[in-house]
């Protein structure tokens, strides 16, 4: 009897031994299981837009990435695919009752990277890898594209204040290998008076305050992403994973990420969905100075993916669009962007031109004059009629997208003529694009 009970106490741990390892090894063939099954998903998804992009592309030849490298003149993309052969069409100025956006009033740093040289990093960037400015085939302007393994800071040193927007474009060019797809952070950084751009901030950014996103890219309308933030090193909030799920069909085109806050408020939208709202994720006090972008490392190989960014601007303050509209009687804003050369307006105006429409309906005698303006690049007649032409866009925006009397708008362009800001500078030439309305 006694050599039976010790040897049922000896079984004891030796069984429960063993149900832990079949329960672990159970949900490790769990997980496998449901890892292989979103890869077959994403392969799928995958083929089906392969076959898509054969269609819509059939004689076409995708451009040459190392001859781009070779030859930074060119208008190759740097990192070229199938799905960057295909230029999306200009989206329409759509409702979008949700999005309401609205940058900053008075512009702090702006960075399209227009002056800078092809193959180079922008001037006064900092990075622990490497970056170059480049040219796409179907998208205008330059670029810069990102490395694995490489932190970025900007040149910028001027403080955003306590209420300030941020926007940037990013193209993300993934095409589903097995592994995971790179990593892609951005955020902003308080530097204290420190050099903003110093090899300190490469590795220690949260040193004083941080606000950091990291987007998860994945296919089928599965990206994730995170927002979190710091005060002296430790996390001051930590938000949970939410699904940005416009952002998969944004693969190969550009996506504009806003971001806005007011105070200890943090808002953040991708195109024109809200991805983020969170009343309590600032640390008072905070003012940044400075952003930073990241490509993390994946088990991608340089020209099999692709990490492009563009068109930053950080903007502080808040409109006061009723104040300065009806009691003032004129109001500029530089947030009605239009696409290059064009007047086409671009859907991140939207928020903009909804506020400036909520003002002229709840002071429908009023009448106003829409204005358009452009900076001094080109020719000084083209201007003049490229002024012109936006100022009648925005007026039919007005009226045929939110509904204001077609009978309360007058319009006109002044070109290059009167500027408000110095032409020889970046931020100088994005105040000067301006859309004024003034009461008549």
């Amino acid at each position: 009897m006694k050599r039976i009970l010790i040897m049922a106490m000896l079984l004891i741990p030796a069984t429960v031994f063993c149900q832990g390892f079949m329960d672990r090894l159970k949900k490790k063939v769990i997980n496998k299981a449901e890892q292989k099954a979103e890869q077959k998903v994403e392969k799928g998804v995958d083929k089906g837009f392969d076959k898509a992009e054969q269609a819509v592309k059939s004689g076409n030849k995708p451009a040459d990435t190392a001859a781009a490298a070779k030859t930074p003149a060119s208008t190759a993309p740097a990192a070229a695919t199938p799905a960057q052969e295909v230029a999306p069409a200009a989206p329409a100025l759509k409702s979008n009752s949700r999005f309401d956006f609205i940058p900053g009033e008075q512009i702090v740093y702006t960075e399209s990277f227009d002056q800078e040289a092809i193959g180079e990093l922008p001037t006064g960037w900092n990075t622990t890898g490497t970056g170059e400015v480049v040219t796409l085939n179907n998208f205008p302007g330059k670029w810069l594209q990102l490395h694995q393994r490489s932190f970025y800071l900007t040149s910028n040193e001027k403080e955003f204040g306590e209420n300030y927007t941020v926007e940037f474009d990013l193209i993300l060019q993934l095409k589903y290998n097995g592994h995971f797809y790179p990593y892609f952070s951005f955020g902003f950084l308080s530097t204290n008076g420190e050099p903003a751009a110093s090899n300190d901030f490469l590795r220690n950014y949260r040193k004083y305050a941080s606000i950091e996103g990291i987007f998860y890219p994945a296919d089928a309308g599965r990206t994730r992403m995170d927002i979190r933030t710091y005060k002296t090193g430790r996390v001051y909030y930590d938000g949970d994973d939410q699904v940005v799920a416009v952002m998969s069909d944004y693969f190969g085109k550009p996506i504009h990420i806003a971001i806005q806050v007011q105070k200890e408020r943090m808002r953040m939208w991708a195109n024109q969905d809200k991805v983020f709202d969170a009343p309590k994720a600032v640390s008072p006090g905070s003012i940044m100075n400075q952003l930073m972008f990241e490509a993390h490392t994946s088990s991608y190989k340089e020209g099999e993916y692709g990490m492009f960014l563009s068109n930053l601007k950080v903007a502080k303050g808040i409109h006061d669009t009723r104040h300065k509209l009806i009691e003032e009687g004129k109001f500029s804003t530089t947030g009605i962007l239009f696409d290059v050369n064009a007047d086409v307006i671009r859907p991140e105006s939207y928020g903009v031109l909804k506020d400036i429409a909520a003002v002229l309906k709840e002071n429908a005698g009023i009448k106003v004059k829409i204005i358009g303006h452009t900076d001094s690049d080109g020719d000084d007649q083209k201007n003049l009629q490229l002024s012109q032409k936006r100022a009648a866009a925005v007026a039919k925006a007005l009226q045929e997208t939110f509904g204001v009397d077609a009978a309360s708008l007058q319009t006109t362009g002044k070109g290059e003529s009167v500027p408000v800001g110095d032409n020889k500078t970046k931020e100088g030439k994005a105040l000067n694009r301006r859309v004024e309305f003034i009461k008549v």
